[in-house]
Parts: C-alpha cells; sequence; structure tokens
C-alpha cells in the first residue's frame, strides 16, 4: 500500500511507526475502569473508549471531567453480549427499531442486529451516545465500535454521520488492509462498495488505520510475550493495538466467562517489562486526540 497519508501531517516520515495503545470496553463494569485508571496512570496505554449506555458509564465520565486530557473516545454500543448483565439503547425502547431483543435488551450478536435494525435507528443510537457522552462532560477523541457491528456495511453511514455531526474521527482501516475482512463484506459486490467508500474518505482527509492487532479473550497465557510480539510487527504507518484490561473482581467474574483474559490483558500491561519494552522498541505511541486535531485543519 502507498504510505499512509496521515504519517507526513502528523510531522513523521513514511517510515515510521505510530501505533494508539488502545483499552475498550470502559464502563462496562467497574473493574473496566480501574484498569484504565491505573494503567493511564501507569503510562502504558494512550486511549480508550466508553460504552454509554453501560452502569458504570456515569463513574467513567466522572473520571473524565476529573482527568480532561484523558484520551477518551465512544465506544459505539449495538450489542449487549453477556448472558446474565444486560444494557439496551438511548434512543428508543420501540421494538419495531430492532434495536431491542424480546427481554427488551440490545441483541447479543453482530447477526441478529443486522438481521432486525434499521439503519435509522442504528444512525440515531450511535448519535444519541455521543450526544450523552458530550452532555456528561466527556471530550471524546473518535468514535469506535463495540464488537465491530457499527463499522459493518449496513450500518456504516450512521457510524460515519455521527462523527461528522460531532467533528470526531471514526476508527476505520485503510482500503485492502489485512484488517479489511472482519467487518462484514463478504460477497464481492458488497467488498468493492466498502472499498471504494473507504478510498474516497481518505481522499476526503478522515484519517485511516493501517493495521488493527488485539491481545486475545480466548486465554491468559503469556500476554506479556504477545504483546511483545504484536507490537514489534507493527508496520510503517498508523496502527491500532486494542486490549480489554479490567481488574479482578467478583463482578467481573459473574460477568464475564473470559474474566482470566480480561485480567492478563491488564496484568501485562501494568508490568515494568512491557513498560521498558515500549520505550526502546521504536514505536511512536500516539493517541486518538492526534488524530482528531487533523480534522480541524
Amino acid at each position: 500500500m502507498t504510505p499512509n497519508p496521515l504519517l507526513k501531517k502528523l510531522g513523521y516520515a513514511d517510515t515510521d511507526r505510530l501505533v494508539i495503545i488502545h483499552t475498550d470496553d470502559i464502563g462496562m463494569c467497574q473493574a473496566s475502569l480501574q484498569a484504565f485508571q491505573d494503567l493511564w496512570d501507569f503510562g502504558t496505554i494512550s486511549s480508550g473508549a466508553v460504552m454509554v449506555p453501560c452502569p458504570w458509564f456515569p463513574a467513567t465520565a466522572e473520571f473524565c471531567r476529573q482527568n480532561p486530557d484523558v484520551d477518551m473516545g465512544v465506544h459505539a454500543t449495538l450489542n449487549a453480549e453477556w448472558d446474565s448483565y444486560r444494557w439496551g439503547p438511548l434512543s428508543t425502547r420501540d421494538p419495531r427499531s430492532g434495536l431491542l431483543d424480546k427481554a427488551g435488551f440490545f441483541p447479543q450478536d453482530q447477526q441478529a442486529v443486522i438481521a432486525q435494525a434499521s439503519l435509522e435507528a442504528v444512525a440515531l443510537e450511535i448519535n444519541t451516545q455521543v450526544e450523552h457522552a458530550l452532555a456528561a462532560g466527556i471530550n471524546p477523541t473518535h468514535i469506535d465500535a463495540h464488537m465491530f457491528t457499527a463499522m459493518y456495511p449496513e450500518f456504516i453511514q450512521g457510524y460515519l454521520q455521527a462523527g461528522r455531526a460531532h467533528g470526531l474521527p471514526n476508527m476505520l482501516p485503510r482500503a485492502n488492509t489485512q484488517d479489511f475482512d472482519m467487518f462484514g463484506p463478504a460477497d464481492n459486490k458488497t467488498r468493492a462498495a466498502y472499498t471504494a467508500l473507504l478510498k474516497q474518505l481518505e481522499a476526503d482527509g478522515l484519517p485511516m488505520l493501517d493495521g488493527m492487532a488485539w491481545l486475545p479473550l480466548e486465554h491468559a497465557d503469556d500476554h506479556i510475550g504477545l504483546a511483545k510480539k504484536m507490537l514489534s510487527e507493527i508496520p510503517a504507518g498508523v496502527s491500532y493495538f486494542l486490549f480489554h484490561p479490567s481488574i479482578d473482581t467478583p463482578e467481573l467474574r459473574a460477568i464475564a466467562p473470559d474474566w482470566p483474559a480480561r485480567l492478563a490483558n491488564y496484568k501485562a500491561f501494568m508490568s515494568p517489562e512491557i513498560k521498558t519494552f515500549l520505550k526502546n522498541s521504536g514505536l511512536q505511541v500516539i493517541g486518538y486526540g492526534k488524530l482528531k486535531s487533523l480534522l480541524k485543519n
């Protein structure tokens, strides 16, 4: 691929390796917020995103108000994936929107949302979540997508509309990156249209990512070693390294069957080994606020 135009806009060379070290699911539960606070203070992360419909959103907003320089985006949420811990839309209680399951919460998986949600309802919900964040005193740096649902071709326009309306960059890959296929453009026609859209967005100046990597939630084995390997393989350009850190609490263990991995994510980036590695890696760690600033120019 051609060099990412963001590099020169940010004052870097085409061969430089920039990475946003990002934490997802902030405010999903208390354990996620405390992990973010700890890691932000420790200095091994550069960004996070809050789940506005979730119960620990108010506490996350309070933390952001007290720390106005924190790099916090809106984790556009259209799913409630757990069995016994659920949340629902902020914009509607109308089942005709397709954003509610039979119990009155968001559907649990992406395919259920795609099958039943109206495009208008999705766009309204994403915009409402951003507006709730703003009203709560958060100064968002970007919009990204929980479980990538809002980035699927079916919903991409509503996702982009919320970004444009509020002057926020959307987390999106450049066309034809290795991460392209995870967003659902399976058939050739849809893939071609999605590729063309991404190319046009980049031509219009929207910040785009050269690649994404993330620590696993399937196991808790050697997350320090995995993180070092993945970060070592970050290519030239602007990449996105995400993970889902949480401290160990009874609440987290009750909610998430993958809690050992979330704890391992946290422990890895609270380790002096990772902190030293990042210092000596040759990577340029930036926050999403850097990309937001480009939209004002």
